[in-house]
């Protein structure tokens, strides 16, 4: 027999439950948190433009925060920052940056002194930094926040794993930096499609066009591994290449859309069409990319970096009674089919959202876990570029245990000669 439809009051119902769930906040409990004291020093790895941003946003997260280290591989990186912070025309208030000149660290191990310094570290450093960033602070019962994605390889992944289920046992935060599920209209669209508005997912298509993004040029004093560490977007070793450095947000929505459940398999193509020239290191300038369910929902992903092109970032998802649409920098968030809807909500800042709801569970005793969450949705996009690379259809058992390692060991970084970074040919290029 055929089971019934579920009415319209009865989806409402349910549906409506589960929005309002979604798009409550964390807890802000306050009050000491668990090492009995109200301040909580913060050091940033990671100088740039994002790691400035989310210094600020873990400022102005909570007023018992101040800066108390910086670190970055390069040493006028450090320096600027702390010279914008420091001076005259500072974001913020000149008592919450307590940054002495012997708290400011640089070169390969600068993560290692800076997390000892503090309570709380902010990763935003090139991916390929990562892994051995998170692992260490996680060994040391730090809090972490970090940027996506988690790692650039296999190797990498699983250490973050690993980390995850350290921090989980330490009770220590592990915050992530995919900021769209902090984004309330998107929580809120999560929470329809979650709810059953548009019933049973079937599949999914999400877009991230892009155009070029910034190249740091060379200079003739600069060793290969810094120009490469200069220039790391176009490195796979360093960035993951932008199918898991940029576009891994639509990658992330889609595995959010079907409630984090591991895909079986991708099947992906991809290549250099435009971006040929040798400045641009070995990464595609494009992907397309097709994953699977066990129960046999699909998923598409496509992406491009590259200028004079249509701009899109958006999502698709094709229920089994309807299709929601959604369009994050709009935001516009509809639903069509059986039961229509469309989002009318409040707007948020997910950044600061996202170091909001961080410093709220460290003060309630009850800090984040989102390490899995964020080991998982990297490797989906690693296994998307490793099918690209190769021409091979790959699972998720294959990316997870495979034995490729693209990056020095933790102690083996050096400025030198740098990495080598041959340009994958799909028939070629073999899976490792």
């Amino acid at each position: 027999m055929k089971k019934p439809s579920p009415s319209r009051r009865d989806f409402l119902k349910t549906s409506g439950a589960a929005a309002a769930a979604s798009a409550l906040p964390l807890g802000v409990a306050q009050g000491a948190w668990s090492a009995g004291s109200d301040q909580l020093k913060i050091g940033l790895v990671g100088c740039g433009g994002r790691g400035s941003g989310a210094l600020i946003q873990a400022l102005n997260a909570d007023p018992g925060t101040v800066l108390w280290a910086l670190g970055d591989a390069f040493e006028d990186q450090c320096d600027t920052l702390a010279s914008r912070l420091t001076g005259e025309e500072s974001p913020v208030d000149a008592s919450r940056i307590q940054l002495p000149a012997e708290r400011r660290f640089s070169g390969f191990d600068c993560h290692e002194r800076v997390t000892e310094a503090v309570d709380v570290v902010l990763f935003a450093s090139p991916p390929c930094f990562r892994p051995m960033q998170i692992d260490y602070a996680v060994r040391a019962g730090k809090h972490v926040f970090a940027e996506k994605p988690a790692a650039t390889d296999a190797y990498g992944i699983r250490r973050v794993l690993a980390a995850a289920q350290l921090a989980k046992q330490n009770n220590t935060a592990f915050a992530h930096g995919f900021c769209w599920r902090a984004h309330q209209p998107w929580r809120e669209t999560m929470a329809q499609i979650h709810g059953g508005r548009i019933g049973k997912i079937r599949s999914s298509y999400v877009t991230y066009l892009a155009g070029p993004l910034w190249h740091r040029g060379s200079n003739p004093e600069w060793s290969r591994m810094e120009y490469q560490l200069r220039n790391w977007l176009y490195f796979t070793p360093l960035s993951g290449d932008h199918l898991v450095e940029q576009a891994i947000h639509s990658v992330d929505k889609m595995m959010w859309a079907m409630q984090d459940e591991l895909p079986l398999h991708v099947t992906a193509t991809g290549g250099r069409q435009v971006r040929t020239e040798e400045k641009f290191g070995n990464i595609y300038d494009h992907f397309s990319a097709i994953y699977e369910w066990a129960d046999g929902a699909t998923g598409v992903v496509q992406c491009r970096q590259i200028g004079g092109c249509l701009g899109e970032n958006k999502d698709t998802f094709v229920g089994s009674t309807g299709v929601l649409k959604a369009d994050g920098w709009g935001p516009d968030m509809r639903a069509l089919g059986d039961f229509p809807w469309k989002w009318e909500g409040k707007n948020n800042d997910m950044y600061q959202t996202e170091h909001d709801e961080l410093f709220a569970s460290i003060r309630a005793g009850k800090p984040i876990q989102q390490g899995v969450q964020m080991a998982n949705s990297t490797l989906a996009g690693i296994m998307a570029r490793m099918s690209a690379y190769t021409g091979e259809r790959v699972t998720w058992d294959m990316a997870l245990n495979s034995e490729e390692r693209l990056l020095p060991a933790d102690k083996d970084w050096a400025w030198g000669p740098g990495l080598d970074c041959e340009i994958a040919m799909p028939g070629k290029t073999k899976f490792v």
